[in-house]
């Protein structure tokens, strides 16, 4: 994919999901393709975090939130769901700054948060 996009090499940097001109997520990485990738791709929870929460979101069967993100991951309908949103992602275009220094790229991700307002899908929550 870097490549095909006349790149050398993935860079670190903020990148911008959006829907129909709105965006919906920022995130930032050491290897912004990558990561998109990972997004779009993933196989676990912790891979693709955002389609995770997006299927949590949409999933029909609510009961799901009272489960780990593991034991969700291992549910079959969730997994429909799980996969529905990572297509939903796909779908999506994409636009992306690179950032080399780390303090700026960290502070860059939520100050884009707040000016693009993508409080839906983005969450500083620590863990």
């Amino acid at each position: 994919m870097v490549k095909e996009l006349g790149m050398t090499k993935d860079v670190s940097g903020c990148y911008v999901l959006i829907e129909t001109d709105k965006p919906i997520y920022v995130g930032i990485s050491r290897t912004v393709i990558g990561r998109l990738r990972q997004h779009v791709f993933g196989k676990t929870h912790f891979d693709a975090s955002l389609a995770f929460r997006v299927a949590m979101a949409r999933h029909p069967d609510k009961t799901i939130s009272s489960l780990t993100r593991s034991e969700a991951m291992q549910d079959a309908l969730f997994g429909t769901s799980f996969a529905e949103a990572q297509a939903y992602l796909r779908s999506l275009q994409v636009a992306f700054v690179a950032i080399e220094n780390p303090l700026e790229l960290y502070v860059f991700e939520p100050y884009c948060a707040l000016k693009l307002d993508t409080h839906q899908w983005n969450s500083f929550e620590t863990h």
